[in-house]
């Protein structure tokens, strides 16, 4: 069967990656460090996938500027530390990118993680060979900005049309559309079904094991 999907971008937190509970205490933590309020854990959540700077801004939009970059250098000191303990694929995340790149398809990464994070994650996964493309969100505009994702296409020459999307934030889903492509929300990150859905996900599975069976072994990929 011919791949209808040339190109795959996955988010990585909370969509291969099971790091929601790291990064909240992280967000705390820094919180903590930097004598602000610490925000609620669904407050904290709710932020995930944004880039860090973008993040910090939403949750502490009283604090200026020295604060909120006080803020940034603590979570950044506290997630490449080693006093939390460190974030796990989620299940079937492996078979799914291994999967995918034996059938061909081309994968790349779009996510609010920093260059450094994201590198750091990919050599510890062991997936980092299976990427063609990866943006970060200190390389360019943050999500739901489609531009991380427009420059993965144009480094892999792929058409939106025949590229997916798959996350667990409305902002995956925001970033997509705006870039005219096809979004699959995953149900096991922070955001649920039915937000995915109200911001454009054409399709959403509970988990990677559900997506892995549709794009791997479905007739019903486009």
């Amino acid at each position: 069967m011919k791949n209808r999907f040339e190109l795959i971008v996955f988010d990585w937190d909370g969509t291969l990656m099971d790091s929601e509970a790291r990064i909240v205490d992280c967000i705390q933590r820094a919180a903590e460090d930097a004598e602000v309020a610490v925000p609620s854990n669904q407050a904290a959540r709710d932020i995930i996938g944004l880039g860090l700077d973008e993040a910090i801004a939403r949750l502490f939009p009283g604090a200026g500027e020295h604060a909120a970059r006080d803020i940034v250098d603590a979570y950044r000191k506290h997630w490449l530390g080693n006093e939390i303990e460190e974030a796990v694929m989620f299940d079937g995340a492996h078979e799914l990118i291994s999967g995918l790149h034996q059938r061909g398809h081309l994968l790349g990464v779009a996510t609010g993680k920093s260059r450094r994070g994201l590198d750091k994650a990919l050599k510890q996964s062991g997936l980092g060979d299976f990427f063609h493309a990866t943006r970060c969100a200190d390389e360019t505009f943050s999500k739901p900005h489609p531009q991380m994702l427009e420059e993965i296409l144009t480094d892999l020459n792929t058409a939106a049309a025949n590229a997916l999307v798959v996350g667990d934030t409305e902002y995956d889903m925001r970033m997509a559309q705006s870039a005219g492509v096809e979004a699959i929300g995953i149900g096991h990150g922070v955001h649920s079904i039915e937000r995915l859905r109200d911001s454009g996900a054409s399709r959403c599975f509970a988990d990677l094991f559900e997506l892995a069976d549709w794009l791997l072994n479905s007739t019903d990929v486009r």
